[in-house]
């Protein structure tokens, strides 16, 4: 483990997954736990910025998202599996961070600006939103990560951690290594309304549904328009359907377009049949998190040792930083 290079990612406790979060991230994690030292993080504080005011679901929702992690292949012997909030470290290099960004800087972040207008906040932008990635920095560089494993939409954010690291390493100490941006293979993951699939919007499949949910689900999908009748050609490049055929039934992909394109297959049958891969694929992932409904203590002890784990790295990290940055200590 210790000549591995070492990853950091994290999701916000959203309780039980759908296939985006699958495809997006947690499929990923699990392919590189192999290659490098992982550590993953439940990000609860980052969840505030959007919902401080709905916090009561925050610990049921990290024991079903962490379930779900270790039910599809993340396996706590590979992978440090921790929350954010359990180690202080994050909220003190946070502070520390913020002295070496300009408000500028953030407020020109595309990332921020997206999520501003998507989230309608126009003047209700907390400083706790604003100050978003540099919490992301501050987990990322705790850990001295050389890589982060995230979508597209999260590169600038990841820029911006380079940026501190560099900053930080040429006004003090050269502690952090500019951490580089692993981009998920997958594409995204609409919804059966061509929206990207997510929970606020209700468009989602659980990795967890049963295949009767999945197919009502699949059943109801907007696919190409202008493929009306059987013998139609289609389009499969604007299918919500054959984007679940690429993510989850990989082998028969080129079958579907082509035969989409010819018009010789049917929208109805398309549909099933990505519906019975979708439920073939985590036939297993449903198994493995049934098994984890009656075993909360050893998913409880997952966090718990990889908290512990974490806290151990996050202490020497921030010994290092306070050294370098001259702060008062009691011991000199």
């Amino acid at each position: 483990m210790g000549e591995k290079k070492r990853i950091l990612s994290g999701m916000q406790p959203t309780g039980r997954l759908h296939l985006g979060n699958y495809a997006g991230a947690l499929s990923n994690w699990i392919h590189l736990q192999h290659e490098y030292e992982s550590f993953h993080c439940v990000v609860d504080w980052h969840s505030l910025t959007i919902a401080y005011d709905q916090t009561e679901r925050i610990n049921q929702d990290t024991v079903e998202m962490v379930s779900d992690w270790i039910a599809a292949g993340l396996d706590p012997a590979n992978a440090t599996i921790f929350v954010q909030s359990l180690v202080r470290e994050h909220a003190e290099l946070h502070l520390l961070l913020s002295m070496l960004i300009g408000l500028g800087r953030l407020e020109r972040n595309p990332a921020f600006k997206e999520r501003v207008k998507d989230l309608n906040l126009r003047g209700e932008v907390s400083y706790g939103h604003l100050g978003y990635p540099v919490l992301q920095a501050a987990d990322i560089l705790m850990y001295r990560a050389h890589a982060v494993p995230v979508g597209e939409d999260q590169s600038p954010h990841i820029e911006l951690t380079r940026e501190l690291a560099r900053k930080f390493n040429t006004t003090y100490e050269p502690i952090f290594p500019e951490p580089e941006t692993l981009l998920t293979p997958s594409a995204r993951i609409p919804g059966p309304d061509g929206k990207k699939m997510s929970k606020s919007l209700g468009n989602y499949i659980l990795m967890s549904d049963p295949p009767d949910r999945v197919e009502e689900v699949v059943m109801k999908a907007i696919t190409d328009p202008k493929k009306i009748h059987m013998g139609d050609p289609g389009r499969p490049e604007i299918c919500n359907v054959y984007a679940w055929h690429c993510a989850f039934n990989e082998e028969m992909e080129p079958t579907v377009a082509r035969q989409c394109r010819q018009g010789v297959r049917g929208c109805v049958e398309c549909k099933q049949e990505a519906a019975a891969s979708i439920s073939d694929r985590f036939a297993q992932f449903r198994e493995e998190r049934s098994r984890l409904e009656d075993a909360r203590d050893y998913v409880m002890k997952t966090i718990r040792e990889g908290t512990e784990r974490a806290r151990g790295v996050a202490e020497t990290t921030m010994k290092r930083v306070r050294k370098a940055m001259s702060l008062f200590s009691l011991e000199d």
